[in-house]
């Protein structure tokens, strides 16, 4: 079997809706770090475990690849302006943003449709990308729709007419 042609594969997992969340840390010397992720998800129940995948070229990578805990903000559908700051590189990310402290004083965002705060289980090697483990410490609900993203697109659940009309 031939391999995966890997555009093809950025296409087919384009279409598959996931939730949008912002990362944050502070490292040892009280830098506050964060990113932009889509690919996280529910691990384990017992004990409460979640992953979130980032770049290994990301300029954050070592900050959080030694970072003893970290904070998951997902985002709500009003917040993709948070969603894009956090997604680009080469500027102070926190500069203007609605961040403040939050659960275990780590930098998170009141809005967000829920907040999880994790101690780092485990920095799995995961291709380009590193898998970081978190053990869920305490986490935080509000009432907000979330994001998602989905065709490359920020948007809301069921807000998507691109998918609505196309056929599998």
């Amino acid at each position: 079997m031939p391999p995966v042609d890997p555009d093809e594969f950025a296409r087919t997992m384009a279409r598959v809706p996931t939730p949008v969340t912002v990362v944050t840390t502070v490292d040892t010397s009280g830098r506050r770090w964060g990113f932009t992720a889509s690919s996280f998800t529910s691990l384990s129940l017992d004990p409460p475990l979640v992953l979130v995948c980032l770049a290994r070229t990301a300029s954050c990578h070592a900050a959080f690849a030694a970072a003893d805990r970290f904070l998951v903000n997902v985002l709500a559908a009003d917040q993709a302006d948070v969603a894009g700051a956090f997604a680009r590189s080469g500027h102070d990310k926190f500069a203007g943003s609605p961040m403040e402290p939050c659960e275990a004083g780590l930098p998170g965002l009141p809005g967000a449709t829920a907040r999880l705060a994790c101690v780092t289980h485990g920095v799995l090697d995961g291709g380009d990308h590193s898998i970081l483990v978190g053990r869920v410490e305490s986490v935080a609900t509000g009432v907000a729709e979330p994001m998602v993203y989905c065709n490359r697109l920020f948007t809301r659940l069921g807000a998507n007419p691109a998918l609505a009309s196309s056929t599998p």
